[in-house]
């Protein structure tokens, strides 16, 4: 039987990038990010148009089953050359979910012919926290990076789209930044970042990070 604390969440995720992704967020604030694959529960079905909406979907369920406070995010990336897609199916976009290497496989096939210019992209995160089930009043905070598709990946520190992502300002991709940069700069970040800020001042025992 998993206890949690008052500053515990259940990120309602099995992707143990996102997980690791939130420990780190969160561990500086004092607050333990728990997997709701501790307890068993499998993402549900994403039946959302939207980031908002899938992001809403998997909190509600995952705080039901957990009976704790659910952090979810729901994130991907849009590709300017192809009207925003993959979008809310980023992990999904070769078919099979969370087969990251068939995912830029595709991506960059779909590409091929696409010149720098037109190679733009951006990463988008929504998250969404629940202190219950029923909550009436998630919290719901969203987070962009900017950069472009590069023609092939490059490096090994990150998961999903990283390795092709290139950052605006920097010659290099998501996958070649150390952790401590990547937080700093990405959609992910800066989402987890506005909604502590919300959440201090509603007095949920979050200390304000700025």
């Amino acid at each position: 039987m998993i206890t949690l604390s008052r500053n515990s969440v259940v990120v309602a995720s099995n992707n143990i990038g996102k997980w690791r992704e939130f420990s780190r967020l969160l561990s500086p604030l004092g607050i333990q990010a728990v997997s709701q694959a501790d307890f068993g529960i499998e993402t549900p079905e994403e039946t959302g148009s939207t980031f908002v909406e899938n992001a809403i979907i998997k909190a509600r369920h995952c705080a039901s089953l957990s009976s704790g406070v659910a952090l979810a995010d729901d994130s991907g990336i849009c590709v300017d050359a192809l009207k925003g897609a993959p979008g809310i199916y980023s992990a999904r976009y070769a078919g099979e979910r969370r087969n990251d290497r068939a995912n830029n496989e595709k991506l960059l096939s779909t590409l091929l012919n696409t010149p720098l210019a037109e190679r733009g992209a951006t990463f988008v995160c929504v998250i969404v926290m629940m202190r219950s089930a029923t909550d009436p009043q998630p919290a719901i905070c969203e987070g962009r990076w900017r950069g472009w598709i590069d023609f092939e990946p490059h490096g090994f520190n990150g998961f999903g789209y990283d390795a092709l992502f290139k950052v605006d300002g920097i010659n290099l991709t998501a996958a070649q930044l150390e952790a401590e940069q990547k937080d700093a700069l990405s959609h992910r970040g800066q989402a987890m970042r506005s909604l502590l800020k919300r959440l201090s001042k509603e007095d949920f025992g979050v200390t304000d990070p700025s």
